[in-house]
């Protein structure tokens, strides 16, 4: 995958993608996003409570990433089990996994096609569009990319907004100063992500050589995973760091990753999150959770914390 490679060919394709992923065509989402946050809350309300992963956190960031991909609706409800099945699969089957990721690569196999004979006003058209001194990104390259933004974009915001949420909901005080000056959620974001973020590992990485970090060597060749939520959460970094505080100034957490690997759509997270939470928050002012905390149940996955639920009444 693209996220793994390393300069000089990882500066190549990233140089490409941000003639795509403009900060621009981010910006141009906020009034959809809106659009849509509200037709999805509009859908609940009547019901009194809903399960606020399935009926708002999830739909959201897959409609904005079809959207933007340029994925017309009829084939967006395979979407979400697709990335269910590679994130946590099912140990009742085995093949599932495998037979997601055949069926994403025919289906993604069959949009570039379509795009390259009817371009559009979305990213992939703009994607197989990019030049650089001649250069372009090639099918293997632009397939893989395409893979990974539905795949980053989807669930990695699906957490952020259903953690974020949670997290509100388990800290009235905090809740009850953003309710109160709600221009703050942009600001909160950044510390609702270094709080419980949506990646907490970041990708696998490899060291050709002997490394000697804090006294132990990591041998060439071994898998090395680096926690972000460790560094979000390092005492050294940020005061009282297991403490959710939004008026925290420090918000230089890893939540989207750092470096030459940081996130490409973290503008577009976190422009869904504030959105997400602007349109929720004063909807539903008696917004509150309809099951015991300790009794939510997360996502088995060792390298996506979200829920499976988030249980709410309005």
């Amino acid at each position: 995958m693209i996220e793994h490679l390393n300069p000089p060919d990882h500066l190549r394709i990233r140089r490409l993608v941000s003639q795509a992923f403009t900060p621009r065509r981010v910006a141009d989402l906020r009034e959809p996003v809106r659009r849509t946050a509200a037709e999805l809350l509009d859908a609940v309300a009547p019901e009194g409570r809903a399960d606020l992963i399935a009926a708002y956190a999830a739909p959201l960031p897959i409609r904005v990433i079809c959207d933007l991909l340029g994925v017309v609706p009829d084939d967006r409800h395979d979407f979400r089990g697709w990335t269910d099945a590679l994130v946590a699969p099912d140990p009742a089957r085995p093949s599932a996994a495998k037979e997601a990721t055949a069926a994403m690569l025919a289906y993604f196999g069959q949009l570039i096609e379509h795009k390259r004979a009817r371009p559009g006003d979305d990213l992939l058209s703009a994607m197989i569009a990019a030049r650089d001194d001649g250069d372009r990104l090639s099918e293997d390259e632009l397939m893989s990319l395409t893979f990974l933004v539905l795949f980053a974009g989807y669930e990695n915001t699906v957490h952020l907004i259903g953690n974020a949420v949670l997290a509100l909901l388990t800290h009235p005080g905090q809740l009850a100063a953003l309710r109160a000056e709600p221009d703050r959620t942009a600001a909160a974001v950044e510390e609702l992500t270094r709080w419980d973020g949506p990646a907490p590992l970041a990708i696998r990485r490899f060291p050709l050589e002997d490394v000697r970090l804090g006294g132990v060597t990591i041998p060439a060749g071994e898998t090395v995973l680096l926690s972000l939520a460790a560094a979000n959460r390092d005492p050294a970094r940020f005061p009282e760091p297991d403490r959710l505080d939004l008026d925290r100034s420090d918000t230089g957490h890893l939540g989207l990753g750092h470096g030459i690997h940081y996130c490409l759509g973290a503008p577009l997270a976190r422009l869904e999150t504030e959105v997400a939470l602007r349109e929720l928050l004063p909807r539903f002012p008696r917004l509150a959770l309809d099951a015991d905390p300790a009794e939510l149940r997360w996502r088995p996955s060792m390298r996506s914390r979200g829920l499976l639920a988030l249980p709410v009444r309005f």
